[in-house]
C-alpha cells in the first residue's frame, strides 16, 4: 500500500500542520480525527488496516489530516469567541490547501467526507456548509451541536453563543436554510450517518435526520446495538458504508 508522509507551514494557521495519504488512485476520502486527535490515529486504530484492500486496488484514497482541538473548540484557557474562529481557520485550511492537495494529487473527481465521533462533527459540517466540494458524507457516531450538553458531554463553548458557533452547529443551522442553490447542492450529496442505540448522541443524530428530511435532502440513518462508539464498532462499519 502506498503511504505518503506531507508536512508544510499552514498559512491559514500559521504553524506546521502534517497529514498522511494512502493510495494511490480512487475516490478521494478526507478523514478526519476523533477529539483532539492526529493525523496517524486513523492508521493507529487499524482502520487503513481495515480498507486495506480497498485503497490497494485503487478504489480508496485516504487523505488522513491532523487536527487543531486542542486549540479551538477544546481550547478552555480561551474564550469560547476565540475558539469558533480558530476552527474557522481550521476549516480554511482544509478547504484551501488540503482538498487542493488532494486535486494535485489525484484528478479523480469524487471527494467523501468522513469522521469517527468529534471527526464525523468536522465531517459532515463542512460538508453541509461546502456541498459543492464534496459528493458524500460517512459520519460514524457524530454529536451535531457542540454548545448543547449531553449526558456527560459538556457544552464546549460554555454559555456564549453567537453567529459563528450557529453556523458551525447543523442542527441549528440546518432547518433555516433556504438558498435554493445551496439546497439544490445538498440533495446531490449522499448522507450516510450510524449511531449505536445506546450511545448518547443518538437524539443529535436522529434530530439532524428530521432537519435534512425537512429538506429534501436524501440520507441513511443506521442505528447499531448498544452504545457503538469504539474503535472495533468502527472498523465494522466502515467496511460496510465506505
Amino acid at each position: 500500500m502506498q503511504r505518503t508522509y506531507h508536512k508544510w507551514f499552514s498559512p491559514h494557521l500559521d504553524r506546521d500542520m502534517e497529514l498522511l495519504v494512502f493510495g494511490h488512485a480512487g475516490t478521494r476520502v478526507l478523514v478526519f480525527p476523533t477529539r483532539r486527535g492526529r493525523f496517524y490515529e486513523y492508521e493507529d486504530f487499524g482502520l487503513v488496516q481495515t480498507l486495506a484492500e480497498k485503497i490497494e486496488k485503487g478504489w480508496l484514497q485516504l487523505y488522513c489530516v491532523d487536527s487543531i482541538d486542542r486549540e479551538s473548540i477544546y481550547n478552555r484557557h480561551i474564550h469560547p469567541y476565540h475558539r469558533i474562529r480558530r476552527h474557522e481557520q481550521y476549516e480554511a485550511y482544509i478547504l484551501n490547501e488540503v482538498i487542493p492537495l488532494s486535486q494535485q494529487l489525484n484528478p479523480h473527481p469524487f471527494l467523501i467526507s468522513h469522521g469517527c465521533s468529534l471527526g464525523a462533527y468536522h465531517a459532515m459540517n463542512i460538508a453541509l456548509r461546502h456541498p459543492q466540494q464534496f459528493g458524500k458524507v460517512v459520519a460514524l457516531s457524530g454529536r451535531y451541536a457542540l454548545s448543547e450538553p449531553i449526558a456527560e458531554f459538556r457544552s464546549l463553548f460554555d454559555d456564549y453563543y453567537d453567529e459563528d458557533i450557529y453556523y458551525n452547529s447543523p442542527n441549528h443551522f440546518l432547518p433555516n436554510l433556504s438558498d435554493p442553490d445551496l439546497l439544490d447542492q445538498l440533495r446531490k450529496l449522499e448522507f450516510v450517518m450510524t449511531i449505536g442505540n445506546e450511545d448518547p448522541f443518538l437524539d443529535s443524530n436522529v434530530q439532524l435526520c428530521e432537519g435534512l428530511r425537512a429538506k429534501g435532502i436524501p440520507h441513511e440513518l443506521h442505528i447499531w446495538q448498544g452504545r457503538a462508539h469504539q474503535v472495533e464498532d468502527w472498523k465494522k462499519m466502515v467496511e460496510i458504508y465506505l
